[in-house]
């Protein structure tokens, strides 16, 4: 059967790193067995879902190169791709689902549950609702026409158990005295969470659902409802969950877990796209630098570890900086040049992209992040520098700052030829001459220029400034000292 697989998020928040590696593992696996590909929304919570975070989800998908071939903005043979589009639908199922005797109405009330599972925990047996505060079909249809609403709970054979083979867990078995009689329908008439994902899966024909551990309890009861809906269960494939460097659930607290926030601060999809994909599965040859394409060439869902996986963005940031190394210069620039803009709050001038473009390259060998360039570049780019007080502090306040100065200003001003060669024989002839280390020479006149001791390097920065106005900064620069 050609695989169909499913990326099901709710729009109750911005679409995380946890949810898009599972969207990616998703698409790795479809995309490497020739599958369809289905994004639907999980949107029965109307109180917590909404159309900044849906929009969010489609464009973050869109923004790591993850496509979809059935879904929301695309549409296929289903129509509807949203849940709160296919509440009939699922009421339809639940109420079908109480005539064939696989699922019951419930009028147990919350103090009879309380009641029920603190009386099991006190007895050492497991706290599952059993159906015992329950009337038989005929007393719950009476009760119904004299206008009660019950839930409609799932009724689990016991005794008995439901085993199924994990894809990346191997086998697992839960026994049915550890599985609630689940709700399905609340009072208000709208599905759970469990009937609503099993009748997409069943009637969208899902047949592999790869998913975070933290929906593995929920199996079992997904098979059961799968099954009495007369469908064959689907394949299942439970990712480990990602963990912060200190070992706990990742989380706010190590920082960004929003793809968008990834975005925003300089990262590459395709650099974001290696690291999740090696969060969990190893493409084999100690490589972790692989294209998109070579990655659904060797993907084998079966060898995702089943251990968690750490989400360092030490490591990410490393990975992103070899990726950004790699862009085609011009693609660099054009990657760099919202946040330059941004931070200058203006768009750039042609004699500004002269500049940019002719430092980029130097710029570039040293970005870990696109946000990074701004700062780096944005001396070229101003009518007048100002001087980092720290940097000003440690070097133009040392002894023989200005001879360093003069020395510098008597020399580049005498160039008939500029260009970095040129600069750069000027100015270590200048340091011999007066018998100085580079770094002592060449920092004041960095500063100078820059206004801090941390620039691109300094003759491709002098030649990219440009003759007149690196003499007008050393002047300025050589009155202050003064």
């Amino acid at each position: 059967m050609t695989p169909r697989v499913r990326f099901a998020p709710s729009p109750t928040g911005y679409l995380h790193v946890g949810g898009a590696r599972t969207a990616l593992y998703n698409w790795l696996f479809v995309r490497s067995q020739g599958g369809t590909m289905i994004l639907r929304s999980d949107d029965t919570d109307e109180q917590r879902s909404t159309p900044e975070f849906a929009a969010d989800i489609l464009d973050s998908m869109r923004w790591l190169g993850l496509d979809w071939d059935e879904g929301i903005d695309v549409g296929g043979p289903h129509g509807e791709y949203r849940q709160s589009g296919r509440l009939e639908r699922y009421q339809e199922v639940a109420d079908q689902l109480v005539e064939d005797g696989s699922a019951y109405s419930s009028f147990a009330t919350p103090e009879q549950l309380d009641a029920f599972r603190n009386e099991a925990r006190a007895a050492g047996t497991a706290p599952s609702y059993d159906g015992r505060f329950d009337v038989d079909q005929d007393a719950a249809r009476a009760r119904i026409a004299a206008g009660e609403r019950p839930t409609i709970r799932f009724k689990v054979r016991r005794p008995g158990k439901t085993s199924f083979h994990d894809v990346v867990r191997g086998e697992v078995t839960f026994e049915h005295n550890q599985v609630d009689d689940f709700v399905i329908l609340r009072s208000d008439r709208t599905p759970t969470y469990h009937l609503a994902s099993t009748v997409d899966d069943v009637d969208y024909g899902i047949t592999n659902v790869i998913r975070g551990e933290d929906l593995l309890s929920s199996t079992p009861k997904h098979i059961l409802l799968t099954e009495a809906m007369g469908a064959e269960p689907a394949q299942y494939a439970h990712l480990s969950l990602l963990m912060g460097p200190d070992g706990r659930k990742l989380s706010k607290r190590h920082g960004h877990t929003a793809i968008s926030a990834y975005r925003e601060a300089g990262y590459l999809p395709e650099a974001l796209v290696n690291y999740l994909a090696l969060l969990g599965w190893n493409p084999g040859d100690d490589e972790t630098v692989l294209p998109l394409a070579d990655m659904v060439e060797r993907f084998d869902l079966g060898t995702v570890s089943k251990n968690p996986a750490v989400f360092d963005t030490d490591k990410l940031e490393w990975m992103n900086g070899v990726y950004i190394r790699e862009l085609d210069p011009g693609d660099f620039v054009e990657a760099v040049l919202p946040s330059i803009e941004a931070s200058l709050d203006r768009p750039l001038t042609l004699g500004d992209r002269v500049r940019l473009d002719a430092i980029a390259p130097h710029v570039q060998e040293r970005t870990k992040l696109l946000t990074e360039a701004a700062d780096q570049v944005e001396f070229l780019l101003v009518d007048e520098v100002t001087f980092d007080e720290a940097s000003w502090s440690k070097v133009m306040t040392k002894p023989g700052v200005v001879d360093i100065l003069d020395a510098a200003l008597e020399r580049l001003a005498a160039l008939e030829v500029w260009d970095v060669e040129a600069i750069e024989d000027t100015l270590r002839a200048m340091i011999a001459a007066l018998e100085i280390g580079a770094g002592k020479g060449f920092q004041p006149i960095r500063v100078a220029v820059s206004g801090s001791t941390v620039s691109p390097p300094l003759f491709e920065s002098l030649e990219a400034l440009g003759q007149d106005e690196s003499i007008d900064r050393l002047n300025r620069a050589r009155a202050a000292v003064s």
